[in-house]
């Protein structure tokens, strides 16, 4: 019986540098978007981008987990 790749430390690591990447990601854009006056929001909403660019990192990882092997790194395949 092979071992899940939920299982895979090494899955929820690159899972949760991703989710920290994409949350930055999103906090860097929507702060610049805010501060240059293109979109006019509060730092609640600026926070809620981020924390929702980070929420969707994660469910891309899980829902995109990669090959056969937990050991492989996830990849989008058509």
């Amino acid at each position: 019986m092979s071992k899940s790749k939920y299982a895979s430390r090494d899955f929820w690591i690159d899972a949760f540098d991703r989710v920290v990447a994409s949350t930055a990601q999103g906090f860097i854009a929507a702060a610049g978007l805010e501060t240059t006056g293109i979109i006019d929001i509060d730092w609640a909403g600026v926070a809620s981008i981020a924390g929702s660019t980070g929420l969707l990192a994660l469910l891309t990882a899980v829902a995109f987990r990669g090959g056969s092997k937990p050991d492989e790194p996830g990849r989008h395949e058509a």
